[in-house]
């Protein structure tokens, strides 16, 4: 079955980094756009980044721009989100979430698009 798990999430202070690892199994991994989102207490979920499938095009959110850096081992089914510069503000549960789909501009921030999630990995940003 298909499964994604994610590691690395922690606490760290402001301005400290953290890399994210998502792990897949059980489908194609390499035809899978693969995004990342966080969720932070009281508020929705929300994309972070994405890459697609093939010639691993990559998407910010406006809040990740310049500080996180997505990227993608095929190799080892794995995707990676390198986190710099953190703030209080990027504390969250972050989630990976796959999609069949080819990821655009336009709608890759959108949860409904993605069929398969993983159980999160908490990131915790304080002094």
């Amino acid at each position: 079955q298909v499964q994604l798990v994610e590691s690395g999430g922690g606490s760290v202070q402001p301005g400290g980094s953290l890399t994210l690892s998502c792990v897949a199994s059980g489908f194609t991994f390499h035809y899978y756009g693969i995004g990342w989102f966080r969720q932070a207490p009281g508020k929705e979920r929300e994309g972070v980044s994405c890459i697609n499938s093939g010639d691993s095009s990559t998407y910010y959110a406006d809040s990740a721009m310049g500080r996180f850096t997505i990227s993608r081992d095929n190799a080892k089914n794995t995707v990676y989100l390198q986190m710099n510069s953190l703030k209080p503000d990027d504390t969250a549960i972050y989630y990976c979430a796959a999609t069949p789909l080819r990821l655009a501009g336009t709608h890759w921030h959108l949860a409904a698009l993605y069929d398969d999630w993983g159980q999160g990995t908490q990131v915790t940003v304080t002094s």
